[in-house]
């Protein structure tokens, strides 16, 4: 049960919430799928497990679209400007704390991990498609980079990089949402509902 003091507040459009667990289930899938591939190397299952790995992030790069554009045009709390908050970061790291005051909308230390991660994503589908066309040649990039080789060497590193950059911001954004649990904050059902419990009191920023 939330905190008697919070309150609930309508915040996160539907569309919003379907983007975000389209990109998580996709990003699960993808990791998922890479990992059996390279499991089951040169078995049965590799290439179907490597197309599957494929489509999938055809799905994430979709939702990424659609991410990009509804941050334009769609309500308040969706927009980009409400993921970007660089006075209170920087006034977080000359402090060395986290803000004291929630607000409306996404939390603005967060907001800095999604922009990341926004940006992890972008670089994993760029070399993605990448290497769906030289290693696969397939994708919609196969009939200019079909079985180019200097492509793939271009970009499985960075490709590979950015899997453990996402493998990190998952651990990371797994265990803020296990700390608000613990501190009695539902912070995980924001994105089921569409509703955030903040305290009733002045210092909820309501942007």
């Amino acid at each position: 049960m939330p905190n008697p003091s919070y309150h609930p507040h309508r915040v996160f459009d539907p569309l919003l919430r379907l983007l975000h667990w389209v990109i998580a289930l996709a990003i699960v899938a993808l990791i998922v799928t890479s990992q059996l591939a390279d499991w089951f190397e040169h078995g049965p299952y590799e290439n179907t497990l490597w197309n599957l790995h494929i489509l999938t992030g055809y799905v994430l790069t979709a939702g990424l679209l659609t991410r990009l554009l509804w941050g334009i045009v769609g309500p308040v709390s969706a927009r980009w400007r409400d993921l970007w908050h660089p006075a209170v970061w920087k006034d977080s790291l000359k402090n060395l704390r986290l803000p004291s005051a929630h607000r409306v909308g996404h939390d603005p230390i967060a907001s800095l991990a999604y922009l990341f991660a926004y940006g992890v994503m972008a670089l994993m589908v760029v070399t993605g498609l990448g290497l769906a066309a030289s290693e696969f040649n397939t994708g919609p990039l196969a009939a200019w980079l079909g079985n180019a080789g200097w492509v793939e060497d271009l970009t499985e590193d960075p490709h590979e990089f950015g899997f453990a950059l996402l493998l990190g911001f998952v651990g990371l954004h797994m265990a803020a949402l296990v700390f608000h649990q613990l501190r009695g904050e539902r912070v995980a059902q924001s994105m089921v509902t569409g509703k955030q419990y903040l305290d009733a009191e002045p210092g909820v920023q309501h942007d």
